[in-house]
Order: structure tokens, then C-alpha cells, then sequence
């Protein structure tokens, strides 16, 4: 068992290395290009709302109260709020949202 957990520990160790190393060697003069510039900087929102959009409709009870929390969210996002006041606004619309449902 301890044999294998090595293995799975230096595997991970490698693909985390690989990933943060092939960047440096890829890109090593100055990139001109306005699309490749462009591509780049939106990559990462790009990954983050695909990890994150899919699981606020997993995050609760029910897929209602889910919606609610990001339409919350959402709202206050699009006003500019900081960060707090939006994941405040969805955690309560949610919470608000489960305990409507529940009466209901």
C-alpha cells in the first residue's frame, strides 16, 4: 500500500511539475501575438467557471434553491460588488430559497 501511495505522490508530483515547467520553456521570447496574448488571459475564467458553474446546482438540496443563490449572486456581480457581499448574497438567496421551499 505504502509503495503505491509513493507512486501516486511522485506521478502527481511530475504532472504538477510539468504543468508549471512548460510554460517557461514553450514561451521563451516575448509573445507578440494580440490573439495568443488574448487566449491567455482569459484562460483562467474560462477554467474557473468550468469547475465552479456546475457545481452550484450540486451545491444544494435542490436545483431551485441553486438557481436562486446564483441569480443573487449574479445581480450583485454585475452591480460591481466585491467579492464578499456577492458569495453572501448567494449563500443567503440559497439559504432563503431552501427554507421557502421547505414550507412550501
Amino acid at each position: 500500500m505504502t509503495g503505491s501511495l509513493a507512486l501516486y505522490i511522485a506521478v502527481m508530483a511530475g504532472v504538477t511539475y510539468l504543468i508549471r515547467m512548460l510554460p517557461f520553456v514553450i514561451f521563451r521570447k516575448k509573445i507578440k501575438s494580440r490573439f495568443v496574448k488574448d487566449f491567455l488571459y482569459y484562460v483562467p475564467y474560462a477554467v474557473l467557471g468550468a469547475m465552479t458553474i456546475p457545481a452550484v446546482f450540486f451545491s444544494t438540496g435542490n436545483v431551485i434553491s441553486a438557481v436562486v443563490g446564483l441569480a443573487a449572486a449574479l445581480v450583485l456581480a454585475f452591480k460591481g460588488k466585491g467579492l464578499l457581499p456577492v458569495a453572501a448574497a448567494g449563500c443567503i438567496g440559497a439559504f432563503v430559497a431552501e427554507i421557502v421551499l421547505k414550507l412550501i
